[in-house]
Order: C-alpha cells, then structure tokens, then sequence
C-alpha cells in the first residue's frame, strides 16, 4: 500500500478538489420514508391534507421553481422569491438548496420526488382565474399562509379547488387507486403514475 502511494502522487491531490467540487453541488433530501398524517384545521373539517408545506417542499416539489421570481399580471406587481419566503420558517428549507429547489427560474425535474414533471404555468393559471391577488404564486402559497394561521374570503374557494382534486370524490386522487386498484399493485408501487403522484404532493397528499 505505502508503495501504490507513491507511484501516484498526482491522483492524491486532485482527490480533495474533487471533494471540494461535490461538496458544493445541491443538496437535495429525499424522505421517501415520509409518514403522511392527516392534518385538521378548526372550522374546516372537510379540508385534510396529509402533507405539511415543509415535507412539500423537503420531498422536492415544483421542479424547485416555486418561489421564483415572477411578475404578477394579477397584481401587476414584481415579486422575488427570496423575499416573499421570508416569512415562512427558515426550518421548512433545512437542507435545500434555495437557489436550486426553491427559487429556480429553471424548472427541473429531477428535483421533484417523482422524477417528473407536472403542473401549469402562471401564466396559464392567471389566465384561467385561478389566482387571487393576495396570493400571487398560487395555491401552494396559499396553503402555507393557511397553514400558519392566516384565514381570509379566500379560503372557501382555495378548499374546494382542493377537495376536487385530492377530497373524497377528487379526480386525481381516485383516478390514482382505480390505477392502483386495476394492477392489483400497492399504495406505494410508484411505477404507477408518478406524474400524478407529483401533481397530488404538490397539493399537499400522498396516497
């Protein structure tokens, strides 16, 4: 061994800048092993996600471009990401590179936990109605105020934009187990629609 050292004295050294370069790329936690529990809010008995914004967002989500900066045809306001998700708790992104999972202005894929991609634009989403004012980026910033105490008008509507996707009778989310459910597979066989698995996690459930 002493010997195999010496003969390469090279390799030795470009061993730690190499360290050095990987020990700058994203950091990117993956808890697949996540624990869904649903979550009840007083007064809004009938809207229970099971995934808190911070395992939204630490399970990778949104191609990590969801609090990116934008410009608000709602609004007609610019935003930057850095600034608007001041006011969530700095714990939510423990671990996660803002610059590439939070505040990217490049969507990538392999970022979300899924491995693909999923959702519309904002572009898309404002020209449909979907967007209020007090919440420029959409529902998941909604859900995040929500889910810090904030109640305002808006509540109602942004629930029931949920239960139509993910409630009881939600497309997306039995469209899923009827999947699962013809394979004769399980609950996690993530071979079976991952797109909706992501687009169901961005929303904040998890079969």
């Amino acid at each position: 061994m002493p010997s195999s050292s010496k003969r390469h004295p090279r390799s030795s050294k470009r061993h730690p800048r190499s360290s050095k370069r990987h020990s700058r790329s994203p950091k990117k936690i993956i808890k697949s092993n996540v624990k869904s529990k649903l979550i009840n809010f007083k007064g809004f008995p009938e809207f229970q996600p099971n995934l808190t914004p911070k395992q939204v967002l630490q399970l990778g989500s949104f191609g990590g471009t969801y609090f990116r900066d934008i410009h608000s045809t709602v609004t007609n306001k610019h935003y930057k990401g850095k600034t608007v998700i001041k006011e969530f708790p700095k714990n939510w992104f423990n671990g996660l590179d803002i610059d590439t999972m939070i505040t990217s202005q490049k969507y990538d894929q392999k970022i979300n936990k899924y491995g693909v991609k999923c959702g519309s634009s904002l572009d898309a989403w404002e020209d449909s109605g979907w967007i209020d004012k007090q919440d420029p980026y959409g529902w998941f910033q909604w859900y995040c105020r929500f889910y810090k105490g904030r109640r305002t008008d808006d509540d109602k509507r942004q629930i029931d934009r949920w239960l139509k996707l993910t409630g009881p009778k939600g497309r997306f989310k039995n469209r899923l187990l009827n999947m699962i459910k013809k394979k004769g597979s399980g609950k996690n066989d993530f071979t079976i629609s991952p797109v909706i698995r992501q687009v169901l996690q961005h929303w904040a459930y998890k079969i």
